[in-house]
């Protein structure tokens, strides 16, 4: 499984399951596997369409393989076929990158979700964003793409091959983190949008506890809450300084891999993430919802045992 720090393997959550066939028949090339995750999932409030509210809860698929279930319903055609955009699965980021890294790591290849935001909204603003890590062999590195770019844009040239750094168009939540404690960025910049509430320190600090959760295996919804995540008002002065450390180390450890070396810092980290039930998930989340539902408890089981 991905947590053990070989991101060529499944995560549960990554994990196809029963329909790991309709993957192997997805292209790997980074255009084509992007085309193909835009193809099985629309973005529920980004993509333009008005899309049926009787299909709104697919927002809530945590596994890939209900994601597929969900598709297959609804199509049963390989996932190259095209869908209406009214008839795919709803999601958004989090669940392209999550489609995208269920096929590479299908192919054997290492990839994971990397959790910040983006600066390419054209809204002068920075959005809550994820997307792919993907470790290319003939270049020795990890290349990160945007699946929900097909194209160069303003501010984002390289959709397929986005740049890293904090001053890059896409800052991981630990880079934002450090950026706002130090004061060189504005916390205010940072969120869902601009003059949302769901935006400033609070936000930013879950989104650290999200990078790492992704990073080890739990590619959890975005709306999802555990352990020290905050809510508006927080954190308070020991999270602040938790945070921190924890910010300090998602930066050193950055992209590397694959895997990790038994000693190396990324080891550490996923000792220090699996061993502190502060940071890791456990059993089950508050989950909450981006259309303002009443949040509920979603306990984390494997697809096949959820009832």
């Amino acid at each position: 499984m991905a947590e053990t720090g070989d991101w060529s393997r499944h995560s549960r959550y990554s994990d196809p399951g029963r329909f790991a066939s309709l993957l192997d028949a997805v292209p790997t090339d980074i255009p084509g596997l992007s085309a193909v995750a835009r193809n099985v999932i629309v973005h529920y409030r980004a993509s333009g369409h008005e899309l049926p509210a009787a299909t709104r809860k697919d927002v809530n698929s945590r596994w890939l393989a209900a994601m597929l279930e969900t598709d297959q319903k609804r199509h049963g055609k390989p996932l190259t076929e095209f869908r209406e955009p009214t008839e795919q699965v709803q999601g958004c980021c989090r669940d392209h990158t999550l489609f995208c890294v269920g096929v590479l790591r299908q192919h054997g290849i290492p990839a994971r979700s990397l959790v910040g935001f983006s600066d390419y909204s054209g809204q002068g603003y920075s959005n809550d964003h994820v997307i792919v890590e993907a470790y290319d062999a003939r270049l020795e590195r990890w290349v990160r793409f945007d699946p929900e770019i097909p194209e160069p844009i303003d501010g984002l040239p390289t959709p397929h091959d986005v740049p890293a750094g904090a001053d890059a168009p896409f800052r991981t939540a630990a880079e934002v983190w450090k950026g706002c404690r130090t004061g060189s960025l504005n916390p205010n910049q940072f969120g869902t949008g601009p003059g949302s509430e769901l935006g400033g320190m609070w936000f930013i600090h879950n989104y650290v506890l999200l990078q790492l959760a992704h990073r080890y295996g739990d590619e959890l919804l975005l709306w999802d809450w555990w352990g020290a995540m905050s809510l508006p008002g927080g954190p308070d002065d020991a999270t602040l300084e938790l945070l921190d450390d924890l910010a300090d180390q998602l930066i050193s450890v950055g992209s590397t891999g694959p895997p990790a070396d038994s000693n190396s810092p990324d080891v550490l980290l996923r000792e220090r993430y699996r061993g502190d039930k502060r940071l890791h998930p456990g059993r089950s989340v508050t989950q909450y919802s981006p259309y303002g539902d009443a949040p509920i408890t979603a306990n984390l089981v494997e697809p096949e045992q959820a009832g």
